[in-house]
């Protein structure tokens, strides 16, 4: 991608989760016994139960849940500006906002089959979790998420993440080291991604996780401008 129209055929996302249940205990046995099995492989031998459920079951979406996702695409403002507008679901009901999100990019599909999903580490976790709450609720996936059978290079995704390593597969950057390397400003002020578990139960205030998850499409929104040479984003030309 190197030119100004190829910036309209991004749709950015991100999403924001959380452990199904705010504590291990919560779980039934059965359940307690699955997790205990998927992660006593990977944690040392002296790791609570409790304190890894809470810490890890979030990014697992066997065991996780979607509270959030942020959406945004570019476009160009009278004075042929490149503005972005941000559109977020979210709330306590996962399944609703599976809905909300695939009323959403259905409308997008609808209009622009070439449209590229655009997130970091997108390839690796935001889509394939959207794709797997979505079975777990017993959800159609739509053709455009119907990914398991493609090639790589028959995916219509862009990753920040991917886009960086060029070529080098051992390579990992954060989106907060990656905005940070290219001078963009950081989602990164009052919260970050291993206190949304905290915010969410403990001091349940979903609303600054939403801001926090539209922060993070802004700062993904910068990095594909730099990526293409253009200027960053100006906050009057962030729509939310």
């Amino acid at each position: 991608m190197n030119n100004k129209a190829s910036i309209y055929n991004l749709f950015l996302l991100d999403i924001e989760t959380v452990p199904h249940y705010e504590d291990f205990s919560e779980l039934s046995e059965e359940w307690q016994s699955l997790w205990i099995g998927k992660i006593s492989k990977t944690m040392p031998e002296n790791f609570s139960v409790s304190d890894s459920y809470k810490e890890k079951a979030g990014i697992l979406a066997e065991f996780g849940k979607i509270i959030c996702i942020s959406t945004g695409y570019f476009f160009e403002n009278e004075n042929r500006e490149i503005c972005l507008k941000i559109k977020s679901v979210y709330g306590h009901d996962e399944k609703q906002i599976l809905t909300s999100f695939l009323q959403i990019t259905d409308a997008v599909y609808k209009q622009n089959r070439n449209f590229h999903f655009t997130g970091h580490n997108i390839k690796e976790f935001d889509i394939p979790y959207i794709c797997r709450r979505l079975l777990i609720n017993q959800m159609p996936l739509p053709d455009y998420l119907q990914l398991h059978a493609l090639k790589p290079w028959e995916v219509n995704m862009t990753d920040t993440m991917q886009w960086w390593k060029f070529g080098d597969y051992k390579n990992y950057i954060s989106l907060n080291l990656l905005a940070k390397v290219l001078g963009i400003p950081t989602s990164k002020t009052d919260i970050d991604g291993s206190k949304v578990r905290e915010v969410y139960y403990e001091e349940k205030n979903l609303p600054r996780i939403v801001e926090y998850c539209q922060r993070d499409v802004v700062v993904v929104g910068n990095i594909m401008l730099r990526f293409n040479n253009f200027s960053l984003l100006k906050e009057d030309q962030i729509l939310l």
